[in-house]
């Protein structure tokens, strides 16, 4: 899928579930919370695709999530579609194909998921609120380069890292004292599988079966059927799916947010 639609997918699944351990759950999370974990999950949902390098001296090419920071994220994202090829060939079996890129190997992994969204909490855990600037200001940028695709375009990347700078520092000054935060982790974890299992509804599909050997192939590639898979920018994807994904969003932040809203208009929430 293209970068918008996964950022909107995280969005949407972290306000519905949000809204479902609200409803199920009494589990009740503040407006600020409810927005940092929204925002984190739409930009976990874009980080796997941080193995698709584009040219870095040009500031060209790559994913829409390399793009985000200029040449800073372009260079990260030549790091980790390396680090990720090496991974590939280091593990390959014999009926695993050449590849000369990394896309869609290691990020696009249920264990990549696991070591990213466990990272986040450690290092939440350990630094306190320190760690939670960065890594609110590495996925809020994420989150507009993908929900606002089109603005980040024509705003620049300097744009969208000072606004990124500008929500987290907000975030920041407005949290509560040291703590954990181990929702931080897991929105960061969930929107890394929501990515793959966006990936896995195209033709490309994804090796979400990693580190397990089937048929002499470590690397199988698992997705829908051909005839039924989504192409990545046809209008399934761009008119129905993003349409879905928003209703299903605005329907989700109202029914916590202003759930009299919904029942004037006979919407069970």
């Amino acid at each position: 899928m293209m970068g918008p639609s996964h950022a909107l997918s995280g969005a949407a699944v972290w306000l519905t579930g949000s809204w479902a351990l609200d409803q199920f759950a009494d589990y009740h999370q503040s407006p600020l919370a409810l927005a940092v974990g929204t925002a984190v999950c739409a930009g976990g949902a874009l980080f796997p695709d941080l193995d698709l390098s584009g040219k870095v001296t040009r500031n060209q090419g790559g994913a829409t999530v390399a793009r985000t920071f200029g040449v800073f994220s372009l260079f990260l994202a030549e790091v980790m579609e390396k680090v990720s090829l090496g991974v590939y060939y280091a593990t390959k079996l014999s009926r695993d194909p050449r590849r000369n890129n990394g896309h869609r190997t290691l990020t696009h992994t249920i264990p990549f998921t696991t070591l990213v969204g466990w990272g986040t909490t450690t290092l939440c855990t350990a630094y306190g609120k320190w760690a939670v600037v960065g890594i609110l200001f590495f996925m809020i940028g994420l989150a507009l380069r993908g929900l606002f695709d089109r603005w980040a375009e024509r705003a620049g990347w300097v744009i969208v890292t000072l606004a990124s700078a500008a929500a987290a520092w907000y975030t920041f000054a407005n949290l509560p004292g040291d703590r954990g935060y181990p929702m931080i982790g897991l929105a960061v974890g969930v929107g890394c599988f929501v990515h793959i299992l966006g990936d896995m509804i195209t033709k490309a599909g994804v090796p979400i079966l990693w580190p397990i050997p089937i048929k002499r192939r470590m690397w199988m590639m698992v997705g829908l059927p051909n005839s039924i898979a989504l192409r990545t920018g046809s209008k399934a994807e761009v008119v129905v799916l993003r349409t879905a994904l928003t209703v299903l969003s605005v329907l989700a932040a109202m029914g916590l947010m202003a759930p009299s809203v919904l029942q004037r208009f006979n919407i069970e929430v």
